[in-house]
């Protein structure tokens, strides 16, 4: 089999060709040629946009201004310093994939070993398939919002915690996500190219209805918001620190293997921007949104009274109108649908097939990828959501904090910016990601040290001070370790361009 990386540009590769292992070589893991490389800005933009603009971001934004307890003007501000962070962090791990064309599960053959690479990809494979049922479920309930809207909430019993209303919406949008997969990365490239937009759109529109209705009473409704100073002093800095924390975290699964989606992009110019575009700059926006149309429905639907909702299924609610209800639904399931297909179907896929690339295909691992998914979502209402599945996620995540640092030292530190393709996808005991037996015990041993400290603020109280930001210590601790432990080889010195 033949690995080619056609690149003509200087920050790409130049023209390599070299023989790949079977155990380690698909047509979905090989570096992507250069005319295959078609994104450009505004589809980049697009895979942040649909990253932020699920069920979970909406209400993550609204409730940061309402729990924060601190001004609101800090709390945007907290928002946007973060977007800019992730915003660099992902320029970092997108690098080498546009300039090798290879996705996230063959990146960490370079650290990890070409075997080893298994493991962190197995890891992030799992938390992936997880919320990508629960993502499912929960795209499930707009659609069942709005069947019952229509049909008047009919009363019937209940198999595994729903109805035949909710179990009809579970299986359409599951289906829904299938069709689009099977379809190939252009049908997906187009949906997030629609669904972006769409979004916004109808947000834009539902603002301007609500502002209508509140009139002159919107603005004070938000100032009362933004001068929320409930705690002060050293406190208002954790809170403010909190917040950053809590935004990086929301972003950190699509951090680790945003390779998988930068491959695609035509130049490294065209991926910073859409970095750009659709980090700090949507994000921005989207807070914005979120924060009128809360503030607006708690003047229009609330009568001021209570604490403002932070749910937009349970602002529609209060709508009472059939028509937009189903518009709201729609848009609930095209966000959510949108970041399930970035975050939790496209990494597993890939990771699922670098486990065995000859018997599991990027197709045959996305069937895998919803298969358990739907199991998965399926039992969320009755078992899962009972028994502390966030505990458990939050664990495998902080597994891969450690990874994170691993993957980037190894790349700008140890390699230089440089990797050797050919080695990628070699078995030779003489490569150079063969190490001991295809793994590198250096790397696990980085990941298992510093994966102490992120696992133990998961679990310790002593450590939830720490919120969000546990991720990225772990990730600096893994970075640390990772390049001392490897001054002590010699045979990781960086691979030479091809001339």
């Amino acid at each position: 089999m033949t690995v080619t990386d056609a690149a003509v540009t200087p920050e790409f590769d130049t023209t390599l060709t070299v023989s790949g292992h079977p155990a380690l070589t698909n047509d979905d893991l090989l570096p992507l040629p250069r005319e295959q490389r078609r994104w450009g800005s505004f589809e980049i933009f697009n895979v942040w946009t649909n990253d932020v603009q699920s069920l979970a971001g909406y209400t993550l934004a609204a409730s940061l201004f309402i729990t924060a307890g601190i001004n609101g003007w800090w709390v945007f501000t907290a928002i946007i310093l973060a977007g800019l962070f992730v915003n660099w962090l992902v320029n970092l791990t997108g690098q080498p994939s546009v300039k090798y064309g290879i996705p996230y599960a063959v990146m960490a053959r370079a650290s990890m070993g070409v075997r080893g690479a298994q493991f962190p990809a197995l890891i992030r494979g799992v938390v992936a398939i997880f919320w990508y049922g629960a993502q499912t479920y929960f795209a499930s309930t707009a659609v069942s919002l709005a069947l019952n809207a229509i049909l008047g909430s009919p009363a019937t019993a209940t198999f595994l915690g729903m109805t035949w209303v909710d179990w009809v919406s579970y299986v359409a949008v599951a289906a829904l996500q299938i069709v689009l997969f099977v379809r190939g990365i252009t049908w997906i490239e187009r949906f997030l190219n629609v669904a972006g937009p769409a979004v916004y759109v109808v947000m834009v529109a539902l603002l301007v209805m609500i502002w209508i209705q509140a009139g002159d009473r919107l603005l004070p409704a938000v100032g009362q918001i933004f001068n929320n100073n409930q705690v002060q002093g050293w406190a208002a800095v954790s809170a403010f620190v909190g917040v950053i924390g809590t935004m990086i975290a929301y972003f950190s699964a699509v951090v680790i293997n945003f390779g998988d989606f930068a491959r695609f992009s035509r130049s490294q110019a065209t991926m910073r921007r859409g970095n750009f575009l659709g980090l700090p700059v949507s994000l921005t926006f989207f807070t914005f949104l979120s924060l009128f149309i809360t503030a607006g429905s708690f003047i229009v639907l609330q009568g001021g009274q209570g604490e403002p909702l932070t749910n937009p299924a349970d602002i529609v609610g209060l709508v009472g109108n059939v028509a937009l209800t189903v518009v709201a639904a729609v848009t609930f399931v095209i966000a959510t649908v949108g970041i399930n297909l970035v975050a939790n179907f496209i990494p597993p896929a890939y990771d699922l097939s670098n486990l065995a690339p000859q018997r599991i295909s990027f197709q045959a691992g996305g069937y895998l990828t919803a298969a358990i998914g739907f199991v998965v979502g399926a039992l969320w209402v009755a078992t899962i959501s009972q028994i502390g599945l966030p505990m458990f996620v939050d664990t495998l995540g902080a597994i891969l904090a450690p990874l994170y640092g691993v993957l980037v030292a190894d790349y700008y530190i140890v390699r230089r910016r440089h990797l050797d393709v050919s080695d990628l996808y070699s078995m030779d005991p003489a490569g150079r990601y063969h190490y001991e037996k295809g793994w590198n015990a250096r790397a696990i041993a980085t990941i298992a040290i510093a994966a102490v400290f992120s696992v133990a603020t998961v679990w310790l109280p002593a450590l939830a001070f720490l919120s969000g930001f546990a991720w990225v210590i772990g990730a600096a601790i893994g970075a640390a370790v990772y390049v001392v432990l490897m001054r002590t080889v010699t045979s990781v010195a960086p691979a030479v361009p091809a001339s």
